[in-house]
Parts: C-alpha cells; sequence; structure tokens
C-alpha cells in the first residue's frame, strides 16, 4: 500500500480550512496538487473521503475514521522529528516514584543556569531502568540494583529509610522506629521498583509482604491503616500526604542512589548531570554528618 504522509496531511488540511484553495494556500501548493493528493489517497484506501458540493464540502463516513487516525499519524510522526532534530538539545531523565527527592527543585533550577542550551525533562516511568529500557528517558534515576551489561550507572548518594504509616498509627507517636517495630506489620511493597524486601529483616522475624502497582496505589493502602510502607527519604519529601506519617527506621540500611544509563549510547550530558546530583547529594550527607557530631 502506497500510502504517504502528505496524502493524509493534505486530506487533514482541506478539512480544516474548509476548501481546496484555502488548503493549498495552507500548504504552500497549487490547488491542483491539492486534487491529486487527495484523488491518490482515495485510490490506495478505495473508499471516498469526502462529499463535495458548490457549496460544501465534508468528510464521509469512511472519511470521518480516515481523518481521526490520519491526525493521530500525523502527531506521532510530528513528535519523531522533532525528537531526532531536537537530538542532544533534550535531556530525559527518568523516574519510577520520586525524581532527586529533595534535590529536585535544586536540580532543575542549577541545571537551567549552568547548562540554558539543553532541555531538562523530568519522565516518571514505573518499571525497574525507570523508563531507560524502554527508550523514554536517556538517563534514570534509579533505588534497585541496575542491570549489568546494556547499562552503566554511578552511585550519587544515599537516602535513608522511612516507615510510611497511617497517621494514627501508635508507632506515629514515636520519632524513629526500627526494623523490628514493624515485624508484625503487613508491609506494602512494589515489587518492580520498590526497595524494601524481607530480606532486611531477620529469617525468623519478617513481616507479611503485599503487593502494590505504584506509588498512589502505596499511599492509598497505607492511609487505610491496615498496612505500612518502608521507602527511601525521597519519598517523604515529594509525597506528603494527609493522613499519612512517616517516621526513620533508624536501624534499616541505607539506600543507595543510582543514575544509569546506556553504556554503548550516553547522552552527552551525562556526566554533567551525574556531576550536579552528586555534587548535590554530598552536600546534603555532608550536613547530615554535622548534625549527628553535635553534642
Amino acid at each position: 500500500m502506497d500510502l504517504e504522509l502528505r496524502q493524509l496531511r493534505c486530506l487533514v488540511t482541506i478539512v480544516e480550512a474548509g476548501t481546496f484553495t484555502d488548503a493549498a494556500v495552507e500548504l504552500g501548493v497549487s490547488q491542483a496538487a491539492v486534487s491529486r493528493n487527495l484523488a491518490s489517497l482515495e485510490r490506495v484506501l478505495g473508499v471516498q473521503l469526502l462529499h463535495r458540493t458548490s457549496r460544501s464540502l465534508t468528510p464521509t463516513t469512511a472519511g470521518v475514521q480516515v481523518l481521526a487516525r490520519a491526525r493521530h499519524l500525523l502527531a506521532e510522526a510530528d513528535d519523531l522529528v522533532r525528537e531526532a532534530t531536537t537530538g542532544h538539545t533534550r535531556l530525559r531523565i527518568g523516574h519510577a516514584w520520586s525524581a532527586m527527592g529533595k534535590h529536585t527543585a535544586e536540580f532543575q533550577r542549577r541545571w537551567a543556569v549552568r547548562h540554558p542550551e539543553v532541555e531538562l525533562l523530568l519522565v516518571r516511568t514505573n518499571t525497574a531502568t525507570a523508563g531507560l529500557a524502554e527508550g523514554l528517558a536517556d538517563l534514570a534515576v534509579v533505588r534497585t540494583p541496575v542491570p549489568s551489561g546494556r547499562f552503566a550507572h554511578a552511585t550519587v548518594g544515599h537516602e535513608d529509610r522511612y516507615c510510611a504509616m497511617a497517621a494514627d498509627d501508635p508507632l506515629a507517636r514515636r520519632r524513629t522506629v526500627t526494623l523490628a517495630d514493624l515485624a508484625s506489620r503487613l508491609v506494602v511493597v512494589d515489587f518492580r521498583t520498590g526497595t524494601t524486601s524481607a530480606e532486611m529483616w531477620p529469617p525468623d522475624s519478617r513481616p507479611r509482604l503485599e503487593p502494590t502497582r505504584d506509588i498512589d496505589d502505596w499511599l492509598a493502602a497505607i492511609t487505610t491503616g491496615r498496612c505500612v510502607g518502608v521507602t527511601p527519604h525521597s519519598t517523604v519529601t515529594q509525597y506528603r500526604r494527609d493522613g499519612i506519617a512517616y517516621r526513620r527506621v533508624r536501624d534499616a540500611p541505607p539506600v543507595p542512589v543510582q543514575l544509569a544509563w546506556r553504556a554503548h549510547d550516553p547522552h552527552p550530558a551525562t556526566h554533567a548531570a551525574a556531576a550536579l546530583l552528586g555534587e548535590l547529594y554530598r552536600s546534603r550527607e555532608a550536613g547530615s554528618r554535622k548534625v549527628s557530631r553535635r553534642p
């Protein structure tokens, strides 16, 4: 089937402009070229697309269907061209739940100042590689192990773990909690992108784990009071909710924060992004160490 985008664009423009003459002006071609494009499209599809009279021009039943698909295909084609032509002038950073946590806004501000020529986009994708494997991101902020081979990564910082609970939970009266406090509880977990596993507890005192699909389901389940969740500090800063309280789990191991990228075709801004994110995390960790040393 010899279907061309120019034929589809011609159909859409004719309908939107209202006349062949106006469509020709819009497309920058002759009226005869507009007529030829429409006729060739109708031959390819084997259907009439427009009802034409001296006073009106309306899509046929088949034309309405083709018009809807044509608009979709043209939008996809425009997106493809835009992605290809912007090239390295756009940097998409994927994340599953909480981006850079407390550093998200500061990262965006500093990036705009230091690299104004590279547009920054944050893309939330709840997959193991936060959109990197799916081609939705150029870099990904992940807090779970990065698959070896296809991807390279750098650890840019660490985050404490917090327990999320209903605001009226008895544990919410404490400043911090321990893993032992949670051993008898139901813990809701995202097994695809979450950082919580049964191995965090001793074999003889592990909580029951219940799967969830994403951050919204996770928060909704915890709000009911029937379960709790354990999560990196980034979730605390990005998802404050009425009815939810967060308390640090003081004996849980910290969560490494990693920036991942495609090993064989990294975006030119990869190292700049890793350096800036590492700078922000190191600054926070240094501040935390100073606070902990105070008498």
